[in-house]
C-alpha cells in the first residue's frame, strides 16, 4: 500500500512538472486588454462603399439588371454536315443530305435597336447558319458582318421590323477596382442569367498573349461566352470572353474583352471592313529570360524599347534603344497589355503624346502610330517588313516582303536582306499576303518558296 502511495505521489508531481515546462517554454501567450481609457484600435470603416450605400447590402442592382437582360440573346453555331453518316456510307457511298448540327453556343448582346449584335469570335467560328434568340424566346436567323479573332469579337446581325432593346457603349478606362459590376448571359438558351461581383483587375493577359482583359469575381460559365459586362449604372463596360480554370467551369476568375477595344472593332468593321491598328513600331525583349534577368526588366514599372522599326512611327520620332515608355497621352503604362490595352483603340493616323524615360529624364514625344510593318511568318518564324520606296527602287519590284530578322533554325540559309515573292503560284504583295500564304503551309506536302536576292535574281527553295 506504501509502494502506491509513493508512486501516486510521484506520478503527480512529474506530470506538474511537464506541465509547467510545456507552459513555459513552448505555449505562446495571447493577452485580452479591457481598458475604461483611451486604448489605440482599428475600427471597421463606416464609410460608404459606393454613392448607393454602405455595404453590398444596399448596392442597388436591379435597374442595371432590368436594364441587360432583354438586351443578351443566345447564339447558336450551327453547321451543316453532309458527309457520311458513318463507316457503311463511307465506304458504298451514300446520298447527299445536309443536315444541321449545332457546333457550339454562346451569348450576344444587342447594341443596336436595328439588329447589330456583338459576341465572341469563337462562339460563332466556323458557321454555317446562325441562330439568335431573344430573352422572350424570339428566334432569328443572323447574318455575319465581321470578326477580329485577335480580340475574339464577332459582329452579327438580325433583321427585324421592330427596335429592339439594345446597351450603350460605355468606357471601360474609367472602370475602377473594387467596382460592383454585372456578369449577364444567355447560356443554353436558358433565357438571361445574371450574376454579381466586382472589378478584380484590369490590363490583364492571358496565356502569354499582350491582349488587355478586365478581371471579375463575377461567376462565368461555359455559355456565357460574348455575353454582358455591365456596371451598376447599366452601362456595357466588357464582353464576357473567358475564365481561368483546369475544368472548364467557373473557378472564381472571369475575363471581358474592355468596351472601348470592342467598340473600335466593330466601328472598324463596319467603317473598314477589317481592324485598323495604330502600331508604336518598337521591339520589346521577352520577360523571364537571362538577358531580362540581367538588366532587371522583370521589375521594370514601364516598357523597354529594345528596338525601333524601320520606317515606324517611333523612328520617325527618334524613340531610342533603351528608353522607358512611362506614360501615353494620359494613361500611366506599366506593363505590355496596359500599352497594348490603349494601343487597341486607336487607329493609323492618330498621334499619341509619349513619355519616356531616357537618362533619368522624362520626356514627351509625338508618335504617329502607323500601319504595322513587319509581322511573324508562321512555320519559318521569318520576320518580314513592307517594302518602302528604298527597297522598290533597289530590288526592282513592287510587290514582296523583305525578310529582316531569320531565326536560328534558318542562319544558314542566307536568307537575310531577301525579298520574298511568291508561295507557291501565289504571289506576295504585303506582309498581310505573306501571313495568310505561309499559315497554308503543311508538312503533309513540298512547298516552293520565291524569293529575289539584292543582285535582282529569282532564287527558289523548297520545303518538304
Amino acid at each position: 500500500m506504501k509502494n502506491i502511495a509513493n508512486l501516486l505521489l510521484v506520478s503527480v508531481f512529474a506530470g506538474a512538472i511537464t506541465l509547467g515546462a510545456y507552459k513555459l517554454f513552448f505555449e505562446q501567450n495571447s493577452y485580452i486588454f479591457t481598458d475604461s481609457g483611451a486604448t489605440p484600435y482599428t475600427t471597421a470603416s463606416y464609410t460608404p462603399t459606393s454613392a448607393r450605400g454602405a455595404g453590398i447590402n444596399e448596392v442597388d442592382f436591379t435597374s442595371a439588371a432590368e436594364r441587360t437582360v432583354n438586351a443578351v440573346v443566345h447564339v447558336k453555331n450551327v453547321a451543316i454536315n453532309s458527309g457520311p453518316k458513318n463507316i457503311m456510307e463511307f465506304l458504298y457511298g451514300y446520298e447527299s443530305d445536309s443536315r444541321p448540327q449545332v457546333r457550339g453556343a454562346g451569348s450576344g448582346v444587342i447594341i443596336s435597336p436595328d439588329g447589330y449584335i456583338v459576341t465572341n469570335n469563337h462562339v460563332i467560328d466556323g458557321a454555317s447558319q446562325l441562330q439568335v434568340t431573344l430573352n422572350d424566346n424570339t428566334t432569328y436567323q443572323a447574318e455575319l458582318i465581321g470578326t477580329d479573332p485577335n480580340s475574339d469579337i464577332a459582329l452579327i446581325k438580325v433583321d427585324t421590323d421592330h427596335k429592339m432593346p439594345y446597351l450603350a457603349f460605355g468606357d471601360s478606362d474609367n472602370a475602377k477596382i473594387g467596382e460592383w459590376v454585372l456578369a449577364v448571359g444567355n447560356p443554353f438558351n436558358l433565357t438571361s442569367t445574371v450574376t454579381a461581383g466586382i472589378v478584380s483587375a484590369k490590363a490583364r493577359s492571358l496565356g502569354g498573349s499582350n491582349q488587355s482583359f478586365l478581371q471579375t469575381d463575377a461567376a462565368v460559365n461555359p455559355g456565357n461566352s460574348g455575353g454582358a459586362l455591365v456596371n451598376t449604372n447599366g452601362d456595357l463596360i466588357g464582353i464576357n470572353t473567358a475564365i481561368s480554370s483546369q475544368t472548364g467551369s467557373y473557378v472564381g476568375y472571369s475575363f471581358a474583352v474592355p468596351s472601348n477595344i470592342a467598340k473600335k472593332v466593330i466601328d472598324d468593321i463596319l467603317e473598314y471592313g477589317n481592324v485598323q491598328k495604330g502600331i508604336l513600331g518598337i521591339k520589346t525583349p521577352s520577360l523571364n529570360t537571362p538577358y531580362a534577368v540581367e538588366k532587371g526588366l522583370n521589375e521594370l514599372s514601364g516598357i523597354f524599347i529594345d528596338g525601333v522599326e524601320e520606317d515606324s512611327g517611333a523612328a520617325d520620332a527618334n524613340l531610342e534603344r533603351g528608353d522607358v515608355i512611362k506614360q501615353i497621352d494620359e494613361v500611366k503604362i506599366k506593363n505590355f497589355p496596359q500599352l497594348n490595352g490603349y494601343l487597341a483603340t486607336k487607329r493609323p493616323g492618330d498621334e499619341v503624346q509619349v513619355t519616356i524615360e531616357r537618362n533619368g529624364e522624362l520626356i514627351t514625344l509625338p508618335v504617329l502610330l502607323k500601319e504595322r510593318q513587319t509581322i511573324i511568318l508562321p512555320i519559318m518564324d521569318l520576320e518580314v517588313k513592307n517594302l518602302n520606296e528604298k527597297d522598290r527602287k533597289d530590288f526592282r519590284t513592287k510587290k514582296g516582303v523583305k525578310i529582316v530578322g531569320v531565326s536560328e533554325r534558318y542562319e544558314g540559309y542566307g536568307l537575310d536582306g531577301k525579298v520574298l515573292l511568291a508561295v507557291g503560284e501565289e504571289e506576295i504583295n504585303d506582309i498581310n499576303d505573306a501571313k495568310v500564304l505561309f499559315g497554308k503551309i503543311t508538312k503533309y506536302r513540298s512547298t516552293s518558296i520565291t524569293m529575289l536576292n539584292k543582285k535582282g535574281e529569282k532564287e527558289r527553295i523548297i520545303l518538304q
